[in-house]
């Protein structure tokens, strides 16, 4: 019992650093988005609703065959159906997906808990699908705009 509670613990710890880092690159992000705004860049502090733009390096996939992969493959099994993500499991992955080459990264040599995701497990062209899909994934609705939020 006590190598359960310590995992467990540790897991605990693991999961609250996570999500203190994502929590500080979106303050990161947002600081660097109202700079700009103040600068007089205010293009540069909004993003088109539509698909985030892709790097140079980013190649195109097929969304529609992203999905059928990521849920063949059981990516869904932890970060959820729409790649929301959720407590205690992987990651949000979506609606703006971190870049091509860091989820790559990730996928073929995980951190944690996370099986890796070879070349001979996943190709590179369902890997480009599924980065597709999760770009694909749309934006949650505002919280003013929920009526039973109000």
């Amino acid at each position: 019992m006590k190598n359960f509670r310590q995992h467990s613990e540790a897991r605990a710890g693991s999961f609250a650093a996570l999500m203190m880092l994502a929590a500080l690159a979106a303050l990161l992000v947002d600081s660097a988005r109202s700079v700009a705004v103040a600068q007089g860049r205010p293009e540069a502090g909004t993003q088109s609703t539509s698909a985030p733009p892709k790097a140079d390096n980013t190649p195109t996939g097929n969304a529609k065959n992203g999905r059928a992969v990521y849920t063949a493959d059981g990516c869904y099994e932890c970060h959820g159906r729409e790649a929301q993500g959720g407590a205690g499991t992987g990651p949000k992955l979506g609606p703006a997906p971190i870049p091509f080459p860091a989820f790559v990264f990730q996928v073929r040599s995980p951190r944690d808990q996370m099986p890796p995701y070879t070349s001979k497990v996943l190709s590179d062209a369902e890997l480009a699908d599924i980065y597709a899909f999760v770009q694909s994934v749309p934006q949650p609705p505002k919280v003013d705009s929920i009526p039973q939020l109000k």
